[in-house]
């Protein structure tokens, strides 16, 4: 009997990974197949656009009961709310930073490119432009106030992150609050959470369907001709969120925590996958979660910078934005000096945070921000709405790779991460389980050192 049972042990998990191995070579050749629909059958292609949208908005379904569960287990468990707070100053200081950094990145290379050099504007090509300015993005002072929901209950109905974030918060510190009494509570949430990660494991095996609608549509309406057009920009954006996730965030995971960026990035490959296929980063968001407590980064640490890395620390947004407004005012025939642009960005910087969860953030953003600051630049936007969904994904590949980067480093800093774990998570000695996204045999506190015994000190005193 011992010696049958690490025998089989084996054998079920890898029956595991071979289904959902085969998942995703299944979203591979959907790519493809919907890359060459796209080009063949482009009109009957466009069409196809519901099965992406779709599948992003069965993903987008789950992320509030997720965000929830995971805060109120991490803060109920921790039992000391100075470092939650230390958590989320941290985190937002980075982001603060990191947003800075992008920004003078997608600077330097927008003035040493100049994509929009000899183009010419049409009225036509004017009106597209004013289209894309979103009254969905709000000024800082009401956008803050928007993240108070009216009701309870409306956090989880009107898909918001940050309004869940709040009551999650809320909900984790009053339970922290009430000590042993609130253990039933926590159980109950517990349970809640491997069903809301098991129906996103049935969820997913829907990729497929989603990624061939979503390229296909992206392809069909896009055409050859509008990526020959605007060549020089995308190529310019996607070699500066290449260099910015590599050499920038590279460095700082191997000074910081002495990680491979390689290493982290191929342990999310099927979430990078993911997010290139549905062009949305919010598809990856429930499977982030859960890899980053898989990996050994506490729940607290988890529960708040990915949550709010999300709304706050799009790197990939920051570059875009950069390098489309030095585009477009090239494209105008007036371009800006350095010191018309830096105050342009430090105030697309703010605008950014104000259309938070507005679909199509990036050209949203953009227009409304221009359309504030700068109005004589709206009549450019329309050049790059032909190719804003192809470089969606590489904005969207950059804010997810900015996130994962973020959680491992906030808990480096905060010492809310255990090394021994990530080192053999990486290697791959500890598999991800593919099925209910969760570590049944570890407990809560086992991503940190110490961590549960200092909550049943915390607990006896109490």
């Amino acid at each position: 009997m011992a010696a049958s049972t690490p025998g089989t042990a084996p054998a079920a998990a890898r029956v595991k990974r071979d289904r959902t191995h085969y998942l995703y070579i299944a979203v591979i050749v959907a790519v493809a197949l919907g890359i060459a629909v796209g080009l063949i059958w482009p009109d009957a292609a466009v069409e196809l656009k519901p099965l992406g949208t779709g599948f992003v908005n069965l993903i987008k379904m789950m992320i509030s009961p997720i965000i929830f569960c995971t805060i109120v287990l991490g803060i109920g468990s921790v039992r000391k709310a100075a470092k939650v707070g230390a958590v989320g100053g941290i985190a937002l200081g980075y982001f603060l930073v990191m947003s800075l950094v992008a920004l003078a990145i997608g600077l330097v290379v927008g003035n040493v490119l100049h994509p929009g050099d000899g183009l010419h504007i049409t009225n036509a090509i004017k009106a597209t432009g004013h289209g894309q300015v979103s009254p969905d993005a709000l000024p800082p002072v009401d956008f803050v106030l928007s993240i108070i929901p009216t009701t309870f209950v409306s956090a989880f109905t009107e898909g918001q992150v940050l309004q869940t974030l709040l009551v999650a918060l809320l909900a984790g510190f009053a339970l922290q609050a009430m000590g042993s009494a609130g253990q039933p509570v926590l159980r109950g949430i517990e349970h809640i959470q491997r069903l809301v990660f098991r129906i996103l494991s049935m969820v997913m095996w829907a990729a497929p369907i989603g990624a061939f609608g979503a390229i296909a549509a992206v392809v069909g309406s896009a055409g050859i001709d509008a990526l020959k057009s605007l060549a020089v920009l995308m190529l310019g954006f996607y070699v500066t969120c290449f260099l910015f996730v590599f050499v920038v965030l590279g460095a700082l995971l191997r000074i910081v925590a002495g990680l491979n960026v390689f290493s982290l990035f191929k342990y999310l490959g099927r979430e990078f996958l993911l997010i290139l296929s549905t062009s949305s980063s919010e598809s990856a968001l429930p499977r982030l979660i859960a890899k980053m407590e898989h990996l050994g980064v506490s729940r607290p640490v988890v529960g708040i910078t990915v949550p709010t890395g999300y709304s706050f620390n799009l790197d990939g947004t920051m570059i875009y934005m950069t390098m489309a407004s030095l585009y477009i005012a090239d494209a105008l025939g007036t371009p800006m000096s350095v010191g018309e642009q830096i105050p342009l960005l430090l105030f697309l910087l703010l605008a950014s945070k104000g259309a938070a969860g507005v679909s199509g953030a990036g050209l949203a953003t953009l227009a409304g921000g221009l359309q504030s600051h700068k109005p004589a630049l709206v009549d450019g936007v329309g050049l790059i709405v032909g190719i804003d969904r192809f470089m969606s994904e590489a904005r969207a590949l950059t804010n997810f790779a900015g996130n994962a980067v973020a959680t491992v480093l906030v808990g480096t800093w905060t010492k809310e991460i255990d090394m021994v774990r990530v080192n053999r998570v990486l290697a791959g000695e500890l598999p991800f389980d593919e099925t209910t996204l969760l570590d049944e045999d570890r407990p809560d506190a086992a991503a940190v050192p110490g961590a549960q015994e200092d909550g049943e000190k915390e607990l006896a005193k109490a």
